[in-house]
């Protein structure tokens, strides 16, 4: 018997858009969306916090062949990136495609049928003969682990699961976790709230966020002449390339980049806090920038100079029924917590577990034989599948630009197995473990290996020290690589 779909796609945020419009373009029309949530967009339509817009700019956070006109700022807010998800999705007649409110359980694959055969959250089963995992990275939120968080008798929630209802206005509120969900709340609720404690376990790097509106005759322009916003998206990525891969992929090459930006971003400070020296030692990282993810700010740090708000280092020991004790003895009591603690990233690959030949467990494997993958996509002895999101596969830059390329390898071999009437298509070991080899090469000229990184409970390394959540490439080589792989790396069978 065939499969119930020629292509399983698992996940509607981005990246699992950027493949189904892919699939589309390359007229294959067998495949199926399965998402967990009730809607598409994955983070934009999970995370509503207050202050929650995109970091990086929106002419390189949107997909090269569909650029918006319509972005109402530089960095617009989550409820534009909401409304583009929707859009890509209505323009492609993606809906049909989609099963809603549908978590994918487990998947394992039949070698004796070259099908994956997936169970879902409803009771059923899926069988694809390709599968690609578009999960992303921001999916499963994480909470501290604190003595007593349970037992708190206020308001507790996760940035990634605000709840819409809840009210700061006025009340005693604490912000635990100073990444960049933190650097935007922050200065959102600051001027409303009773008073704030925001509580710091590592300074973050920040620079200023220029967040300037996107006039109405620009937008008109984009509109009418899409190769202007083709030019200035050209633009912002080459920015961000320089700033991020340069700087932090090619570190070693070019380490005054990093010093660079650790001046520019203590020049900030500086200016934002006033020169307050304690303020600016407490909030100055020991780290080399791109430790850990550095974020740009609109106003986090001048929140700390307001009378209503405190900064705490000191480690937490407990959280009590009325507030947090600290190891100095200090408690404080609060009526909301809000923790701005991010995401399990590494430790939530794969997402389900995964089985391939032999029934080898993909989370065993990669955590025994480390993380690892041939071009950040496919993986030995897991036939017909690819990551959009898997050990190194992101190189920093541009996230869409990422989907793109990844996207593009998954496709071409997906075409090459119909060409040829292969049922399957599997990467070889040897090409595998070559691309490996690599990949861990490149890796130690990154800032990554830098020791200053140690102990900053990054997301960027494992336990074992490697850095598989970027890839040591620039966004460009990585996007010529897809494009130019020799087809034969893989083996197709029938």
């Amino acid at each position: 018997m065939g499969p119930d779909h020629e292509v399983l796609v698992i996940g509607a945020g981005f990246s699992g858009i950027g493949t189904a419009i892919g699939l589309r373009r390359a007229g294959i029309d067998d495949f199926v969306l399965v998402e967990e949530r009730d809607d598409v967009g994955g983070s934009w339509h999970a995370n509503r916090y207050p202050g929650i817009a995109v970091d990086i700019s929106a002419f390189s956070y949107s997909f090269a062949s569909d650029p918006s006109p319509a972005w109402s700022r530089l960095f617009p807010p989550g409820d534009e990136l909401k409304a583009y998800a929707d859009h890509c999705v209505d323009k492609y007649d993606l809906r049909p495609k989609l099963r809603l409110n549908t978590a994918v359980e487990q998947a394992s694959y039949d070698e004796r049928a070259h099908l994956w055969r997936v169970s879902l959250s409803d009771g059923t089963c899926l069988s694809a003969r390709f599968v690609v995992c578009a999960t992303g990275w921001l999916t499963k939120p994480k909470r501290p682990a604190i003595p007593g968080l349970d037992r708190f008798k206020g308001d507790v929630v996760h940035t990634a699961e605000w709840d819409r209802a809840l009210e700061v206005d006025g009340r005693r509120v604490a912000v635990i976790g100073t990444g960049a969900s933190g650097v935007q709340v922050v200065p959102e609720i600051a001027p409303r709230v009773a008073h704030l404690h925001i509580y710091q376990r590592t300074p973050i790097w920040l620079l200023p966020k220029p967040d300037l509106p996107v006039p109405q005759a620009v937008r008109r322009m984009f509109a009418t002449a899409p190769w202007t916003q083709r030019t200035v998206r050209l633009l912002t990525d080459v920015a961000t390339e320089v700033s991020f891969v340069l700087a932090m992929v090619h570190y070693r090459r070019f380490p005054f980049l990093v010093r660079a930006g650790e001046a520019a971003s203590r020049v900030y400070l500086r200016r934002q806090v006033g020169g307050d020296p304690e303020l600016m030692r407490k909030l100055t990282p020991s780290y080399r920038v791109g430790c850990k993810r550095p974020s740009l700010a609109k106003g986090y740090w001048r929140a700390f100079t307001r009378e209503n708000v405190d900064l705490v280092t000191e480690p937490i020991v407990e959280v009590t029924e009325t507030g947090i004790r600290t190891a100095d003895g200090q408690a404080q009591e609060f009526d909301v917590l809000i923790l701005a603690t991010g995401f399990h990233v590494l430790d939530n690959l794969p997402p389900f577990p995964m089985h391939g030949r032999g029934g080898r467990d993909l989370g065993e494997f990669w955590r025994t034989e480390r993380f690892q993958s041939y071009e950040g996509t496919s993986v030995k002895g897991y036939p017909n599948l690819w990551f959009i999101v898997g050990p190194y596969s992101f190189t920093g830059g541009s996230w869409f630009g990422m989907i793109d390329y990844q996207v593009t390898h998954a496709l071409r071999v997906i075409k090459e197995a119909r060409r040829r009437r292969a049922t399957e298509a599997v990467i070889r070991a040897d090409k595998h473990d070559e691309s490996f080899r690599r990949t861990l090469r490149r890796q130690q000229q990154t800032v990554f290996l830098d020791p200053s990184c140690r102990g900053t409970n990054t997301y960027y390394l494992d336990e074992r020290g490697d850095a598989p959540a970027v890839r040591p490439a620039s966004t460009f080589e990585a996007a010529w690589r897809a494009s130019h792989f020799d087809l034969d790396d893989y083996r197709y069978e029938r």
